[in-house]
């Protein structure tokens, strides 16, 4: 339960463990028709620091974790290290944009303490140099309101599967706890940022992103908030701050094999 056990166990932020439930249903989306309808969801590349899972929101602004997109020195990184590759599978992304813009949310401490409060606001934008457009992939919305059942979904990149996006179509919300969130989802290093959907209104749409995790009776639970007030913020924060785009074309980052796995999703920053 969150109220009694989380905050005593996130000492334990660090440990990589998993169980044979929590990847069932587990899918690796491989081909093209695998992929349709998830195309916004791609990986973000850090620079040879490793990578995390990422999420078009508008066609130049991609949500994920704020851990994310801190180097090892507690620092910010430069937008100019920071690359989304949209469905990318196998080596190919459906397309490919630098970062122009970076914002954390400022409640969020790089450095900080491990707290609900750090969790709560462990989100990021990014706005890309170059739009990507919604025909090539269609950016998700997120869910307003609460009525969202504990059915939900994630698509994610993580350790042992970060050449291609892998979909869980049915986990569920098994604790909540304030603008907190438990999920019985299957994540690895790296699948930080990942989008949680929802089942409501069709299409699915993103209730949390992964945070983190906590260990549990020896199984991995992953956590994460509840994200329209901090979308909110994150959005102002990027109006106030708007960095506008340097004349001439944008130096493109090719890579055509997986990038090293990180910490990310294991230690922020790390």
């Amino acid at each position: 339960m969150w109220r009694v056990v989380i905050w005593a166990v996130l000492g334990l932020f660090c440990l990589v463990q998993s169980s044979m439930a929590e990847t069932s249903g587990l899918r690796r989306l491989t081909q093209r028709g695998d992929l349709l309808g998830w195309e916004a969801v791609g990986r973000l590349d850090l620079s040879g620091l490793g990578y995390c899972t990422a999420t078009l929101i508008e066609t130049d602004l991609v949500l994920t974790a704020a851990h994310c997109v801190y180097g090892k020195d507690g620092k910010l990184l430069p937008a100019d290290k920071i690359t989304f590759r949209a469905g990318l599978s196998d080596g190919v992304a459906l397309a490919e944009r630098q970062a122009l813009q970076v914002e954390a949310h400022p409640k969020y401490l790089a450095n900080g303490k491990r707290s609900w409060d750090r969790v709560r606001h462990d989100v990021a934008l990014i706005r890309l140099r170059d739009p990507i457009s919604t025909t090539i992939a269609d950016p998700f919305i997120l869910h307003s309101g609460k009525d969202f059942g504990d059915d939900i979904s994630i698509t994610s990149y993580g350790r042992g599967r970060s050449g291609a996006p892998s979909r869980q179509k049915h986990c569920a919300i098994v604790d909540r706890y304030r603008d907190l969130y438990d999920f019985d989802c299957s994540t690895a290093p790296g699948s930080s940022g990942s989008p949680v959907f929802s089942k409501v209104g069709g299409r699915g749409r993103i209730v949390s992103i992964i945070s983190g995790h906590r260990i549990s009776n020896g199984r991995r639970i992953p956590y994460g908030m509840a994200l329209p007030e901090r979308v909110a913020e994150l959005k102002a924060q990027m109006r106030r701050n708007r960095v506008t785009a340097p004349v001439g074309p944008a130096t493109a980052v090719r890579q055509t094999g997986g990038a090293r796995s990180s910490a990310k999703f294991v230690r922020p920053g790390g």
